[in-house]
């Protein structure tokens, strides 16, 4: 993995108040700003187990790919698409490390974890070339998109993407976002209760980084703080209420949510 000046950036909360900054070991470096413009450390740190971790960011659009990595589309039959197949996820849907899953009221269908790499977008970007669009990458995430499968078909005149993937609780992004890491070497893992049931390469997708940004760019705007989950691979499966699903990208650290029944 090439590392070019690794920085870890998260969001907390403390005694109701939030806050961001670079995780040091077991010390966040308090900063003040903008983190996506102009962020300044305050000289104060926190130790990380006088926090709450939240998600590292709260994107105001949240897309995610669909059929984006050979593997799992030679094991489909998918045809290799020459743009992304993105669907949108609701922003309100975010939660953050140790937050839980939750079914939506009434659901008792399958519900799937999905590791992804996530890109946060950190700057303004719209019709942008390659160049323009990994320049606007501000840095990688781990996100679990969260699935209601049985919602997604429910009706046959009319995939229910954005009900299917955009339920509360189903959108959990963090624990950081690391800046400096090449996505390019980086491997996405997910245990159930420890157990590995998710172990893929990022070289392995179809449509790569800064080709995602710049053709979204091409019809969607893209401003701070958005978030595109990259899609997934093989291994995706449901989760039962009492397991603890984690997604571990190598670099950024590892998200780990309880699934719960629901509330």
């Amino acid at each position: 993995m090439e590392v070019l000046n690794l920085s870890l950036w998260v969001r907390f909360s403390r005694g109701g108040q939030e806050g961001f900054g670079t995780l040091e070991g077991e010390r966040i470096a308090v900063h003040t700003g903008d983190l996506f413009a102009g962020a300044a450390p305050t000289g104060a740190t926190l130790a990380l187990a006088e926090v709450t971790l939240l998600a590292p960011v709260r994107p105001g659009a949240f897309l995610g790919l669909w059929n984006n990595f050979h593997a799992a589309a030679a094991k489909q039959g998918n045809a290799i698409p020459d743009f992304p197949l993105y669907f949108l996820k609701t922003p309100r849907c975010v939660i953050g490390p140790g937050e839980a899953i939750r079914p939506p009221s009434g659901y008792e269908g399958k519900v799937l974890y999905e590791g992804e790499l996530g890109l946060v977008i950190g700057k303004r970007v719209s019709n942008a070339d390659e160049a323009e669009a990994a320049a606007a990458i501000f840095g990688l995430t781990c996100v679990n998109d969260v699935t209601a499968l049985d919602l997604l078909l429910a009706d046959a005149a009319f995939p229910q993407w954005a009900r299917a993937k955009g339920a509360d609780t189903f959108g959990p992004i963090g624990p950081a976002i690391a800046t400096g890491l090449d996505w390019s070497a980086l491997s996405v893992k997910v245990a159930l209760n420890g157990r590995v049931r998710q172990d893929y390469p990022l070289s392995d997708m179809i449509i790569p980084p800064a080709r995602i940004v710049s053709l979204i760019s091409r019809e969607m705007t893209l401003h701070p703080g958005d978030v595109i989950a990259c899609g997934t691979s093989l291994g995706a499966l449901p989760m039962r209420p009492g397991m603890q699903v984690a997604v571990t990208i190598e670099g950024i650290g590892t998200l780990e949510n309880a699934y719960a029944s629901a509330a």
